[in-house]
């Protein structure tokens, strides 16, 4: 590694080049005591570089084993519900397309985050500050990425009590209190553990849900005929075009998935030309490329729920515990159906609500240090979220599923095509937006009206859509109108205001350039003051008061804010 240069403020003003390690002056201890929650922040985000930019010395996997990691988290049986919700609704027609469409907005709009995450080794939520929120606009968005993480942690545990009750007998509030709290102790441990879950139930997994299909098809062709066939409950079996929009609604609330993608995809390695196909695959697999499988499970799940209609109704036919346990029954003996349908429905929601709670931790953490500046501890979060996602079991929110799931997509739809246009067109196209992402507090400005402005009118007007506002016959095209909104104003709102919005000042006083020769994030380090802890050069800033410089999350706990750098004109 390069050493580390002394900031930019303090060679002007002739100081030694060499960070004060031992003798605090008494000016320096009340600055630290600014910031009470910087220790606790720090020991607690080390382990796996929460809320921060994820150094190059903790990144040592290869592009193949983050992508592998990445895509065991998509492991969920909600696809299936979802799938089948909207084809028992709509016909087997409708379905399919509306599936295939939300996978290609999904697919789109994913793309240019999962690049920006894996490129510059950072969260979605520090995207969103850069990509035109600022420090403070994002905050809005984490709620709604929260608010995605407990609304699917309760639809996976909805889906497990479903199991337990099936199999085990446990009545649904037991087995709803159940599976949020064997998650706790797994949550506890962050990504280290969570990737080695991934991988070691994956292979378990894809064969317990693979299987049962492939027998399905290859014992029974019928089966696709009739699948093929269905009309659905709403429908004539005609395609129409409300019917594939409101479906595709309800599929457009995973758009934030991509948010739990990039919480794996900030550990991919350097990009350099060596490894740059390995990395661009990596990128497309477990970035956007999600959404294939994705569409994939909704598919099956309308298949399975077209198979067991006949046999257990449709009030049940959407439980994925009914679907796998008719498919078992079909290919297995009886005394190994419902254990093996159990297994699957439980592995399937430890994969993803591990996740759920731990990417849901973070976001509330986040949004808390920010405005707070005060760190409470990850784990008061982790309760936080899971006590939503109790909430919105206990209240059964899996019999309105596609309602709420409608419902929420607006927001999310509103908020990830702001971020994927900001960055495909403002920053590449316009070039009004900078470049590389920022996402220091001092940095930013407090709030960017070019995304601010887009995601609240796109979010606002398509849920007034959903909600009939406008007439029954517009109300199918909220989600287009929400992404179509955004997607137009965040390119007018930056020529608007001529892009002066993104960056309160461009010069973090350190004179050491931010990227490598490969355009990769520079591994110098430096230590901060406050925490006494090293970062690389991406993490850090230079103090506005003292010849030294200061970690990200340090300056996010600043309360006095006399590290923070000044606005420059």
């Amino acid at each position: 590694m390069s050493a580390p240069q002394k900031p930019a403020a303090a060679r002007r003003r002739g100081m030694s080049t060499e960070p004060r390690l031992a003798e605090v002056t008494e000016a320096e201890s009340a600055q630290e005591a600014a910031a009470p929650g910087a220790d606790q922040a720090v020991k607690e985000t080390l382990e796996d570089y929460t809320l921060r930019f994820a150094p190059r010395s903790y990144r040592r996997w290869t592009p193949m084993v983050v992508a592998t990691t990445a895509l065991g988290g998509i492991a969920y049986m909600a696809d299936f519900s979802i799938g089948a919700g909207i084809g028992l609704a709509h016909g087997t027609g409708n379905a399919l397309l509306a599936i295939a469409v939300a996978a290609v907005v999904i697919f789109v709009t994913g793309f240019p985050l999962a690049y920006y995450g894996a490129r510059y080794n950072i969260d979605l939520d520090l995207i969103t500050r850069g990509s035109g929120f600022g420090y403070f606009g994002s905050v809005l968005t984490s709620v709604i990425f929260a608010s995605f993480t407990f609304i699917f942690f309760a639809l996976e545990g909805s889906i497990m009590a479903q199991g337990l009750k099936l199999g085990l007998g446990l009545p649904l509030w037991l087995g709803y209190l159940v599976s949020t709290l064997m998650v706790i102790p797994l949550v506890i441990y962050g990504m280290t553990a969570l990737s080695k879950l991934q991988v070691w139930t994956t292979p378990i997994w894809l064969l317990l849900m693979v299987g049962p299909l492939v027998y399905l098809v290859a014992t029974d062709p019928g089966t696709v005929d009739r699948f093929l066939a269905y009309a659905g409950t709403d429908g004539d079996g005609g395609v129409n075009t409300a019917s594939v929009l409101l479906g595709a609604g309800v599929c457009l609330s995973l758009i934030a998935q991509i948010g739990e993608q990039i919480d794996y995809l900030r550990f991919m390695p350097p990009k350099t030309e060596a490894n740059k196909q390995s990395w661009w695959t990596a990128v497309g697999m477990a970035g956007p490329g999600w959404v294939v499988l994705g569409a994939l499970k909704q598919a099956i799940g309308v298949f399975l729920a077209v198979y067991i209609i006949a046999e257990v109704g449709p009030t049940a036919a959407p439980e994925p515990i009914q679907q796998f346990k008719h498919a078992f029954d079909a290919m297995m003996p009886s005394w190994i159906v419902l254990p093996l349908a159990v297994a699957l429905v439980v592995i399937s929601q430890i994969k993803i609500n591990v996740t759920n709670a731990y990417s849901g931790s973070l976001a509330w953490t986040n949004s808390f240090t920010r405005v707070t500046r005060r760190y409470p501890g990850r784990m008061v979060f982790v309760l936080v979220n899971l006590g939503f996602a109790l909430a919105l079991m206990e209240a059964d929110m899996f019999s309105f599923l596609n309602s709420i799931l409608g419902f929420y997509s607006n927001c999310a739809i509103a908020w990830v095509v702001t971020v994927a246009t900001d960055i495909g067109i403002n920053k590449y196209v316009l070039k009004l937006s900078p470049h590389a992402p920022e996402f220091r507090r001092g940095m930013l400005y407090a709030v960017n009206p070019v995304g601010v402005v887009a995601f609240v009118a796109a979010s606002g007007l398509s849920i007034a859509l959903y909600f009939h506002a406008l007439g029954d016959t517009l109300q199918p095209y909220s989600p287009v109108a929400a992404a179509v909104i955004a997607f137009v104003l965040t390119p007018l709102m930056a020529v608007v205001t001529k892009g002066r919005y993104y960056l309160r000042r461009t010069d973090d006083g350190i004179a050491e350039p931010m990227l490598d020769e490969d355009g990769n994030p520079s591994a110098a380090t430096y230590e901060c003051h406050v925490c006494r802890q090293r970062f690389e050069r991406p993490d850090v800033a230079a103090c506005r008061t003292h010849d030294a410089v200061v970690c990200s999350l340090c300056l996010s706990t600043d309360r006095v804010g006399d590290h923070v750098l000044p606005a420059t004109a």
